[in-house]
């Protein structure tokens, strides 16, 4: 029986009910929810990691842009979160959602390298 579902389903109570206590919106929890599902059941069912190596570039300026892409990948959604409202728990609700999108197209992606869709 794969176990990858159900555990993953656990796993995105935690990520909802946060949201749901900061931001008081059922769609929105439900939103964050299905999105951390979805990064878990990859994590689950494929064993892939978030820290898995980087993907490698030959070009300079390739890793240059990768580089500064994924530094702006990281610190946005704090940026984002000091500046928008002043701190508001709705900020903090987005920034949840964020990461476990980042997550999600992250663990998704290597799900699919893993299981031959080339690279």
């Amino acid at each position: 029986m794969n176990r990858a579902l159900p555990l993953a389903l656990g796993v995105s109570l935690g990520p909802a009910l946060g949201v749901y206590a900061l931001v008081s919106s059922v769609p929105a929890a439900l939103g964050t929810a299905a999105v951390y599902v979805g990064a878990a059941y990859f994590y689950f069912a494929f064993d892939v990691s978030l820290l898995a190596a980087a993907p490698r570039f030959d070009d300079r300026s390739d890793r240059l842009g990768y580089g500064v892409g994924l530094f702006g990948l990281s610190v946005t959604p704090i940026l984002f979160a000091q500046s928008a409202a002043g701190g508001d728990a709705t900020t903090f609700g987005f920034v949840i959602a964020f990461f476990g999108a980042v997550a999600f197209l992250t663990l998704s992606e290597q799900a699919r390298r893993r299981r031959g869709g080339g690279e």
